[in-house]
């Protein structure tokens, strides 16, 4: 299952059913889990680990050094879970000290072409990532986000579960969960219905979560108002309540 003319080091773990293409490089530190298959010409080096059933297309760069003038070869990281596939001239960079020290990705990510995951971003699951997005360091994204071709973001941004961007967004700040957003800089348009109603939200919950964005975006109220509102509103609906838990955690701000 490995070409003849890949070069694989020694140490490298390789697990059963694992397929490395031609002319592809695997260092020393990477484990590749189970069935995961490595086209030609790809590179993984640095402490990488992929999981289970991963898909690495041609000329993807992964667990390279960061883009970091202050990293000075501290041993750090990447970590990817489960079936996500990776695809043409994706980079994916290692992590840095001054964060958790690793670059992280979930499971069942759709990830397209000239994708790039700077240091210590930490994606989620079931996110897909169109063609030439940029994430720069330490950027957060959760579960079932999707963002647009060439969607910019800002680093230490964090971007909700089952949010959206449109194609050629720019995120400085924060993105909520639910929201859809687009436009340099991105604006909030409204709830991510469509996609919501796909995974299955019942309408009831889709009624809530227009009511809740209506509250942040278009009362006019202040954002701590707003705030308090979205939390006596999420005492009969969690979704809410997953909007109220993100501001808590933003740093930057939302977008708003």
């Amino acid at each position: 299952m490995i070409h003849p003319s890949a070069i694989v080091h020694p140490g490298a773990k390789l697990a059963p059913g694992v397929s490395v293409g031609a002319y592809t490089i695997i260092g020393q530190h990477v484990e590749l889990g189970a069935d995961t298959w490595v086209g030609p010409h790809v590179v993984i080096e640095g402490r990488t680990r992929l999981g289970r059933r991963n898909r690495v297309y041609q000329f993807a760069s992964i667990g390279g050094p960061p883009q970091d003038k202050k990293y000075d070869g501290e041993d750090t990281a990447v970590e990817i879970g489960d079936d996500n596939t990776i695809r043409e001239y994706v980079t994916i960079n290692r992590g840095t000290v001054q964060d958790a020290g690793v670059t992280r990705i979930g499971d069942d990510n759709w990830i397209m072409a000239y994708v790039h995951f700077a240091h210590d971003c930490r994606i989620g699951s079931h996110a897909i990532f169109a063609n030439a997005c940029q994430l720069a360091g330490h950027v957060h994204i959760e579960d079932w986000a999707i963002l647009g071709a060439t969607t910019l973001v800002h680093q230490f941004v964090k971007i909700g579960a089952h949010s959206f961007t449109g194609m050629g967004s720019y995120l400085p700040q924060d993105l909520p969960p639910y929201v859809t957003a687009a436009g340099n800089s991105a604006k909030p348009h409204g709830i991510n219905s469509e996609g919501l109603k796909r995974r299955g939200f019942s309408p009831e919950t889709l009624s809530k979560l227009k009511h809740a964005y209506r509250t942040l975006y278009r009362s006019g109220l202040a954002l701590d108002e707003a705030r308090r509102a979205l939390q006596a509103q999420a005492a009969d609906c969690p979704e809410v309540g997953a909007i109220v838990e993100f501001l808590d955690r933003s740093t930057r701000g939302i977008i708003r």
